[in-house]
């Protein structure tokens, strides 16, 4: 079980977000990690189910009494990678495109593994410098002259790959220093491990709305999951877990936030304000450092989806800062993940029946 102590290192919290990097999840074919996520959230909720999109959703119940009103709130961590797509075959070598937001900078020599037939891991190539046009040089390779090279021939190819079948970034997690890590799907598999501690924590901890953990799908193409996840439980309310710009050369301080100075916290108009003050309370009930992040539009997160769901459903946004985005070498803190977690199981266990009086807007006078 993870050890839940909140400054010490815990090497679970550090096994958890190493493997949940290194599963494969493209977007639109996130069966494999879900199987991974299912197995760290099933001692900790009640029943599971999925629905027409494929989110997993992870019910924990809350104890209440049986006159009681049922309320529950939903968190929503949307489990897809950016990724790629084989589009043709030439001469065993595979063509593709992107699924999601792929930066095609980082793309040559990157290994990959190809999902046809069978698991094929390969690399992604282009031709040499030397017969590249001298004016060409300095720039990005495009896409469409990339290739991923599995080692095949034509017809071996032919037999085990075809159009449509999805590739991921074949990348290990590699710890660094001050408790830092990098790695591939930090977008979002860092937040699939917040929900995962926030999970353990309430383990031990007395709550009584129920909580809807969502492993949403196809966030990076178009906040599907969340769309018909949100829309199909109906919450009280609702925390999209993501991540957010972390800071680094050529970053200014008003677009990015540190690493290991905690969660961030939304604020705007993708957030109710009541969520943004109750999280900001718990966090400075518990001593949690955190860093607040002015979204004066659209979120870019499962947040913009689930807050116009139905009649609308009040929604806040927890991030985690994450440097290098969209990229193999997404960087995270452990530090951050950590107290995030703890920030949310404290936060429910606060909920009540006053609180969903406070989220109603008042009549302007």
């Amino acid at each position: 079980m993870l050890t839940v102590n909140k400054e010490k290192p815990s090497v679970e919290l550090l096994e958890i977000v190493k493997a949940l990097s290194e599963a494969p999840g493209v977007a639109g074919f996130e069966g494999p990690v879900q199987v991974l996520i299912r197995s760290y959230w099933e001692p900790y909720v009640h029943e599971f189910r999925t629905d027409a999109l494929g989110n997993l959703i992870g019910l924990r119940r809350g104890q209440r009494p049986a006159d009681a009103p049922a309320r529950s709130i939903m968190l929503a961590t949307h489990c897809d990678e950016i990724g790629m797509m084989v589009t043709g075959i030439e001469e065993g070598f595979l063509r593709f495109t992107s699924v999601g937001g792929i930066d095609a900078r980082v793309l040559p020599g990157q290994e990959v593994t190809v999902f046809g037939r069978q698991a094929l891991p390969g690399v992604i190539g282009l031709r040499p410098p030397h017969l590249v046009p001298a004016e060409d040089r300095s720039k990005p390779m495009p896409m469409d002259e990339l290739y991923v090279d599995v080692g095949l021939n034509q017809e071996q190819a032919q037999k085990l790959v075809a159009v449509g079948d999805p590739i991921a970034f074949r990348v290990p997690a590699v710890e660094l220093e001050n408790e830092r890590v990098a790695g591939k799907a930090f977008d979002n598999r860092a937040s699939v491990a917040v929900a995962t501690a926030c999970l353990m924590h309430l383990g031990t901890m007395h709550h009584t709305w129920d909580v809807y953990a969502v492993a949403t799908t196809q966030e990076e193409v178009g906040l599907r999951g969340a769309i018909v996840s949100a829309y199909g439980i109906a919450p009280d309310a609702a925390i999209a877990i993501d991540v957010t710009f972390g800071k680094g050369p050529g970053l200014s301080d008003e677009e990015a936030f540190e690493l290991g100075d905690g969660p961030v916290i939304a604020i705007g108009p993708n957030v109710h304000p009541v969520l943004h003050d109750a999280l900001v309370e718990a966090a400075k009930a518990l001593e949690i450092a955190y860093q607040i992040e002015p979204m004066p539009g659209h979120s870019g997160t499962d947040g913009w989806a689930i807050q116009v769901a139905r009649e609308g459903i009040p929604t806040a946004v927890l991030s985690i800062p994450t440097q290098n985005m969209h990229s193999p070498v997404e960087v995270i803190s452990l530090k951050d993940i950590r107290r995030a977690g703890r920030l949310l199981a404290h936060f429910i266990s606060t909920l009540d029946e006053a609180f969903v009086r406070r989220l109603n807007f008042p009549l302007p006078m």
